[in-house]
């Protein structure tokens, strides 16, 4: 019986995570929980550049192919507007879901109130917490989390503003090519629709345009398919950095219940909720169609960059999971780009608990606080590693906005759950690139209708 390629690799990425997590486990026993960075270094250098990059590199003309290549199979710009509609809604009706259950969650089971008296986490736990942020935090990074902390200190209102306006500007790029130059995918996406509804009206004078990204289109992806043979050696790299910086014990410390929470929440997200939503509007078995995606959620769980994964995602889509092309190539990247179901869910959870650790109580207005920014924030964050730790700061300083008077969180509250979120964040990418693939498949519908 021959093997397919997908098997192979498939196999080679499960077996790649686990054997990356054993070494990782040996070298972290091995130097007693500190692992000179100069191991970490070399096991991250060899992801990052020989996976990742390589991911990276094909993903700004991908999606600007893919983009174009979309529209213009659409057609009519009606059709186009239905489609965009339909998406945008689906996208932030998983998301409100998403915070509504992790808040849910978080305030049951009170993984920050160990004692259930709201006396906290423990003095100790906080004050290390803290030294750890001061530590770890540095730069360019703090710089962005200050200034992603001002539009929360303005509160709901100035939040979802600031956070309108920075979408807006994305969405409206003054230079496209220097957008794409660096990195920044919205823009690109933005730039590649307005390209491609131009070349639908044009008819045959623009079919000459239209095949040139067709054919780069093809290439582009004909190159992932090289790529990921890599894929099981960057995982392993990455997967190996990850546990080698942590350890397993940490699976098992003061912050045991905080993971579990986020781990439940996305579980539950992941196999029961969009599953559900994605029988109900897709008509499609769901399970299936996950084992069908399963190459590009266990590259998001490697990498945990949804945007890196987008790549093996729009193969997936189209080559395992019978996803139109028409919707594969224009729901996928916008959603890699906007949609973050595990990142809301998580910043949800991570927000309760940490003002849960302090000992500050938070009412009906806080927790409705909690769901609309993290929702908002969600969005605005990149599909790189960690960016949920970031944006998460709008959220904090909108409820201490709400609070108001002198018991408010600290900034530097975040350093409590620093040390653990590489691991949340490789699991709540995985759901990030899940969300997107029901999207799709669900639009993949809507368009044959």
């Amino acid at each position: 019986m021959k093997i397919s390629r997908h098997t192979v690799l498939s196999a080679g990425i499960v077996a790649g995570l686990i054997l990356g997590g054993i070494v990782g486990e040996f070298l972290f026993s091995k130097h007693g929980g500190e692992v000179p960075d100069a191991v970490l270094n070399n096991y991250k250098f060899f992801g990052d550049t020989f996976f990742i990059n390589l991911l990276k590199m094909v993903l700004v003309p991908l999606v600007a192919a893919s983009v174009i290549v979309g529209v213009a199979s659409i057609g009519d710009p009606a059709h186009l507007g239905r489609l965009g509609g339909w998406t945008v809604l689906y996208y932030f009706a998983t998301m409100v879901i998403a915070v509504l259950l992790g808040v849910a969650l978080v305030t049951t089971v009170a993984p920050g109130d160990p004692h259930g008296d709201g006396s906290g986490i423990g003095a100790e736990i906080r004050s290390q917490g803290e030294a750890t942020y001061d530590e770890k935090i540095k730069g360019s990074k703090r710089e962005r989390m200050e200034e992603k902390a001002a539009a929360g200190r303005r509160g709901v209102g100035g939040a979802l503003w600031t956070s309108f306006q920075n979408i807006t500007k994305q969405m409206i790029p003054k230079n496209p090519i220097q957008s794409a130059a660096e990195g920044a995918l919205l823009p690109v996406i933005s730039f590649s629709l307005i390209l491609g509804i131009a070349l639908t009206t044009l008819g045959e004078r623009g079919r000459p345009l239209l095949a040139v990204f067709e054919s780069l289109f093809a290439v582009i992806m004909k190159l992932v398919d090289w790529i990921l043979w890599l894929a099981p050696f960057g995982v392993f790299c990455l997967a190996t950095a990850s546990i080698a910086k942590i350890g397993v014990a940490q699976l098992f410390g003061p912050l045991a219940k905080y993971m579990l929470v986020v781990f439940l929440g996305l579980v539950i997200h992941a196999v029961i909720v969009l599953p559900l939503v994605l029988s109900i509007f897709g008509r499609t078995n769901p399970y299936r169609y996950m084992h069908q995606m399963r190459q590009a959620l266990m590259t998001a769980f490697g990498t945990a960059s949804s945007s890196a994964t987008l790549p093996v995602s729009i193969d997936n889509a189209e080559e395992l999971g019978g996803v139109s092309r028409k919707s594969a190539r224009f729901v996928l990247p916008l959603g890699a780009t906007i949609n973050m179901d595990g990142t809301a869910l998580y910043e949800a959870v991570a927000v309760v608990f940490l003002f849960q650790c302090y000992g500050i109580p938070l009412g009906g207005i806080e927790l409705a606080v909690i769901v609309i920014t993290a929702t908002l924030a969600a969005v605005g964050a990149a599909g790189i590693p960690s960016a949920g730790l970031v944006t998460m700061v709008i959220v904090i300083e909108a409820v201490n906005n709400s609070l108001g008077g002198d018991k408010t969180l600290p900034l530097a509250a975040v350093g409590i759950i620093l040390g653990v979120d590489r691991i949340l964040d490789m699991c709540r990418t995985a759901t990030n690139v899940w969300g997107d693939a029901v999207g799709a498949k669900i639009m993949s519908r809507v368009t044959t209708r």
